[in-house]
């Protein structure tokens, strides 16, 4: 059965934390949508480099996706909060399905409430005030919740979705295919 993953593009979101999930899961043979927020499916960067998005948000549902990934960079701030996003997250967590969040993305996590006492993550040190238990580990797995810090650790963490997605040993064949030397 092939595994899908929901990629959430944003107006302002960082480009590297969301192409290289892209590159590297599809490359893990793992079905990528791409979704888009808002009327248009036209989506800009933080650096300017544009992408057409598949689907609109809202005609995803969190059932069709093993894996939702969302991207960080300075277009979280506009997220902050949206009902559709968090319900989509929470739908997730609910389902046993899993989510990765890099950079910014964690707030999204804070915002639908999936941040709980105790719980392991990590993300972009801009984002501490609010996130002040965040660990200093560059990728943190916490069930189904996969956090990593920002555009540096894209590799890291696109390699752990991989693992989680569809095993250790794809996930080694990537890594080696793309001369990372990454220790599962």
């Amino acid at each position: 059965m092939t595994k899908r993953a929901l990629v959430l593009l944003h107006q302002g979101f960082e480009e590297i934390e969301a192409i290289t999930p892209m590159d590297l899961l599809t490359r893990a043979k793992v079905e990528v949508t791409q979704a888009y927020l808002g009327e248009s499916p036209v989506v800009t960067g933080r650096s300017g480099i544009t992408l057409n998005a598949e689907k609109p948000l809202h005609e995803a549902s969190s059932k069709e996706f093993d894996l939702i990934v969302l991207p960080g960079g300075p277009g979280i701030l506009q997220l902050r909060g949206d009902e559709a996003i968090c319900r989509l997250l929470r739908q997730q967590v609910e389902s046993g399905r899993t989510i990765g969040c890099i950079c910014a993305a964690p707030l999204l996590l804070l915002d639908a409430g999936l941040l709980t006492d105790g719980m392991k993550y990590t993300a972009h040190c801009s984002t501490l005030d609010e996130l002040p238990h965040a660990e200093k580990d560059t990728v943190v797995i916490d069930g189904p919740i996969i956090t990593s810090t920002g555009a540096g650790t894209s590799t890291e963490f696109s390699l752990e979705l991989v693992r989680q997605i569809v095993g250790d040993s794809i996930a080694k064949e990537i890594a080696g295919a793309i001369a990372w030397r990454h220790p599962f």
